[in-house]
């Protein structure tokens, strides 16, 4: 076969350092923005990205020119970078270290994103930690250790 396919969606989360609620409506739209362009630079088109204070959630096509790791650091390291430099930003802003990267069938898409869309809502009950927990035991994540994944 001379053609490559891959079509493989990622439900990517992650947290601000210390849980610091720094993602502010202030400059919210301006991070997804700056995140979804980042993204594209590494051929990962964003399909939604939302956030609340302390962390964001992002659904996005995974290249197949890139290793995950390589795209969550560079979004990572690259939004942490601007952050600091914004209005309504912080200097102290970093991300945690860690983060969940979940695999999204097709079938299951719509269902992602309008989870992502409601992260508002569904944080109005439920906690990040809560959350992530749900997540390692839905997708039978056995490295899942709260110890190191909280930092």
């Amino acid at each position: 076969m001379g053609q490559s396919l891959s079509q493989m969606y990622i439900h990517l989360v992650f947290g601000t350092k210390g849980r610091n609620n720094y993602l502010t409506p202030a400059i919210e739209k301006r991070v997804h923005a700056y995140l979804a362009g980042t993204l594209q630079q590494y051929e990962s088109p964003a399909l939604i990205i939302n956030s609340v204070p302390d962390h964001v959630h992002i659904l996005f096509r995974l290249s197949k020119n890139y290793a995950l790791a390589k795209i969550v650091e560079e979004v990572k390291k690259e939004s942490s970078k601007w952050i600091k430099t914004i209005e309504g930003g912080t200097k102290l802003f970093k991300w945690q270290i860690g983060y969940g990267a979940f695999s999204v069938s097709s079938s299951k898409v719509e269902v992602v994103k309008r989870y992502i869309e409601n992260q508002k809502e569904h944080h109005g009950y439920q906690t990040f930690q809560e959350e992530i927990e749900q997540f390692a035991t839905e997708y039978v994540i056995i490295e899942y250790d709260p110890k190191y994944f909280w930092d």
